[in-house]
């Protein structure tokens, strides 16, 4: 191998690698930003590129990619004096890569800094109580804050979640024994309100079985009333017939002579009554007169009946 061909071979080499250097892939979602000569010369998106080499060169690469970011737990003292130690997830993306690059030095720390401090903050304007209950309010409070001031920055914050809140043990203790309390308090409440419903069901229980036994009552009374009413309808109306019928046969042929015959049995047998009951008894002279006894017997039967 002469000379030429080794000359020539090295050219192809540098060649090579002159091409390899200007070559620039940017994958999905990211963004390279090329400086020359240390100035800012454009953003590479995502892609094939050509760059001089040697002369220009890739000074930033960012992730267009929604990022979570840990923010390390730290002591926040609340509006009653108590220290808790809160730690959260912060969410950001990169908007702008230029100004990511050139804006702050580093974004990810600025962004950490600046939430645990609006987080002391927030935390010290609550009591104990309302920083369990209001994370709502602290995570969209930290978002506003560290958004607006990410701006210059090309950075959007899409969301802040805080994760623990973790209040001293004697703390702790204390609000166990205050919710073993308000337990027990629960119960208490819950079994004299079930004896209060039992009793109401008992007193409403015995309401109804009076009533339904008053009604009891008065239906039977209704039902004692309508037979006696229909029992003395039936025996009026028989004894009506009876009459009819007898008023029937003394007109007949040799009703009378009955009627008679029956005033002297009548007659007789209260007479019978009479010598029974007292011991004096005073005979009518026309004892063997019959058609006398009739007529006295009817007198006598008359004023029995009467």
């Amino acid at each position: 191998m002469n000379g030429v061909s080794i000359i020539l071979l090295g050219l192809l080499i540098l060649a090579f690698l002159l091409v390899a250097a200007s070559i620039k892939i940017v994958p999905q979602r990211s963004a390279f930003i090329v400086e020359r000569f240390g100035k800012y010369r454009t953003t590479l998106q995502a892609g094939f590129h050509m760059i001089v080499p040697y002369i220009d060169r890739i000074a930033y690469k960012h992730s267009l990619k929604e990022q979570a970011i840990d923010v390390a737990s730290q002591i926040c003292i609340t509006r009653d004096n108590i220290s808790v130690e809160v730690d959260g997830i912060l969410y950001l993306q990169v908007i702008d890569p230029k100004k990511a690059s050139y804006g702050i030095d580093h974004y990810r720390f600025a962004s950490i800094q600046l939430a645990q401090t609006t987080m002391r903050s927030v935390i010290g304007t609550m009591e104990l109580d309302k920083t369990f209950e209001e994370r709502e309010i602290i995570n969209s409070t930290i978002v506003d804050a560290v958004d607006k001031a990410s701006d210059p920055w090309g950075i959007k914050v899409t969301r802040y979640e805080v994760k623990n809140i973790t209040p001293p043990q004697s703390i702790k203790d204390a609000m166990e024994k205050q919710m073993r309390a308000e337990r027990e308090k629960r119960a208490v409440i819950a079994e004299s309100e079930g004896e209060k419903q039992a009793k109401i069901n008992v007193a409403e229980g015995d309401k109804q079985e009076l009533i339904k036994r008053s009604e009891g009552e008065k239906q039977k009374r209704i039902n004692e009333a309508e037979g006696q009413a229909a029992e003395i309808e039936k025996v009026a109306t028989a004894t009506a017939m009876g009459i009819k019928e007898i008023a029937a046969a003394i007109n007949e042929q040799g009703g009378m002579d009955a009627v008679n015959l029956r005033v002297a049995e009548q007659y007789l047998k209260e007479f019978g009554n009479l010598a029974k009951e007292n011991n004096t008894m005073i005979l009518p002279s026309n004892l063997t007169d019959v058609a006398g006894i009739v007529a006295t017997a009817t007198k006598v039967f008359n004023k029995t009946q009467a």
